[in-house]
């Protein structure tokens, strides 16, 4: 396959299709069900399923198929078949659904609102991961495009992603003897160090979430009468989070949540380290002279990759600071997140949460922990020869710089169900969340011109694939 005619189908195929038709996505507020339960009403996962099914549906592939399944009372999902002149079956994988709002937007921008600086496309879902559906496909066609054999490639885009993906499974389950055998696996849902070179993602951290709520009153009382008799739910919530953190350092206390890291795994934070240097950490936007938890890179990749962590998204019984009175609150309620490392079992690390948390309340007081989300991580198989091989080809082809092997920081909940489901396969898990690309956050954006270099490099590992 000729690199330099693929990045010019490529590039030419995003500015004229795809580009306007992220546009388009990114002002659908199709926010995961887990934060919008009433979608089916809104409407917006249906409005962002049927942009995404006609754009593919318009594609000029012999032979391909475009389905939107639906399963009662399950967000929809695409199926994509398209067939190959290769052996073997490709999976490919993305989702639609978003994250919801979240504050802090610059001005001008939104996360609904679509805004092109340069290379940059703002809005929420662009990078994580609306793209990847059109990615797939125009890879598909780079090959077409120069009679280059590749493989049957199905493809399934989900509507349940960033709600742990609690609707895939029925998926999974209708359309096994559809997809068949898959002896790779192509994931655009993951993220990249930097916009220079091919990512390669070989692991990914599992999640155990849910809320913890305290109550120590059954309503408000003046906190000039109450303080030092009645317990401050907010002291006691604080007292039941040391029991899963060290304060001072953000350590995870608790053994059950930790796992040994693969030597393998070692080794590649190691050269992921030495490569990216302060770049590792210097992507966060750091307020005043905040410092990192760690200074060595390696430490903080494998912080971020194979240790647990958690963080505080959100809580309630606070009221703002404009209308906070003298009260003494009777309840604090947190959404809380633990990050656990690749081999770590969610369900079971969301029951050892739970027990910890709610085991002998201090005071007394009321207190609950309830799972609302959890998945475990992933550890991908040992890497084919000719599969290294070709992440490293179509990287030096078209970035003039070797792939690198590191691991992920969040959950993409499908790659364990397919790990499971097809041990025999290979994957390589990618994506276009880099430096200060933000999902999840204000100011999410989707690097344009390292997607069409990332697509580009897709076919190019299909092809591969082909004559492996």
């Amino acid at each position: 396959m000729d690199p330099v005619q693929a990045q010019q189908f490529v590039s030419a195929l995003w500015d004229r299709e795809i580009v306007p038709r992220l546009v388009e996505y990114i002002r659908i507020p199709c926010k995961s069900p887990h934060f919008d339960q009433a979608w089916q009403a809104n409407g917006y996962i249906e409005q962002a399923v049927q942009l995404a099914a006609t754009w593919c549906g318009h594609q000029p592939i012999a032979g391909m198929s475009v389905e939107i399944v639906r399963l009662p009372g399950r967000t929809p999902l695409l199926f994509l078949e398209i067939p190959g002149n290769a052996p073997g079956t490709v999976l490919l994988y993305g989702h639609l659904d978003k994250q919801p709002e979240m504050t802090g937007w610059r001005e001008g921008l939104g996360p609904w609102e679509p805004v092109i600086e340069g290379d940059k496309l703002y809005g929420r879902g662009g990078a994580d991961d609306g793209y990847a559906v059109f990615a797939s496909l125009t890879a598909v066609m780079a090959l077409r495009e120069q009679n280059v054999a590749h493989a049957r490639c199905v493809a399934m885009i989900e509507c349940c992603e960033e709600s742990g993906s609690y609707d895939l499974p029925a998926y999974v389950d209708a359309l096994r003897e559809r997809v068949g055998q898959v002896d790779l696996v192509i994931g655009l849902d993951s993220g990249c160090s930097n916009y220079d070179q091919l990512w390669f993602t070989t692991s990914l951290r599992g999640i155990a979430a849910g809320t913890l709520r305290v109550d120590v009153l059954t309503e408000g009382v003046h906190s000039g009468d109450a303080s030092g008799v009645v317990p401050s739910s907010f002291r006691i919530a604080r007292l039941l989070l040391d029991r899963i953190e060290d304060a001072r350092t953000g350590g995870i206390l608790p053994r059950e949540f930790h796992c040994a890291i693969p030597e393998e795994r070692l080794e590649q934070a190691r050269t992921a380290g030495a490569l990216l240097g302060e770049d590792v950490y210097r992507k966060f936007p750091f307020a005043a002279s905040t410092s990192t938890m760690v200074s060595d890179s390696t430490e903080a990749i494998l912080n971020r990759t194979w240790r647990p962590f958690l963080s505080v998204l959100g809580a309630d019984g606070l009221p703002p600071i404009a209308s906070a009175g003298n009260v003494l609150r009777p309840y604090t309620q947190l959404k809380l997140s633990l990050r656990v490392p690749p081999l770590i079992d969610a369900a079971q690390a969301t029951r050892d949460l739970k027990r910890i948390l709610e085991a002998d309340p201090p005071h007394g007081a009321k207190v609950s922990f309830e799972p609302d989300q959890g998945a475990t991580g992933w550890n991908a198989p040992p890497s084919a020869p000719w599969l290294l091989h070709a992440a490293r080809k179509a990287s030096e082809a078209i970035f003039a710089k070797p792939a690198i092997m590191t691991g992920g920081g969040g959950t993409i909940p499908f790659m364990g169900m397919l790990g499971k489901g097809y041990p025999q396969a290979q994957f390589l898990i990618t994506g276009v969340l880099g430096p200060n690309s933000n999902a999840h956050g204000p100011n999410e954006f989707i690097h344009l011109a390292y997607a069409k270099r990332l697509t580009a490099c897709v076919a190019l590992v299909l092809a591969e694939h082909a004559q492996r």
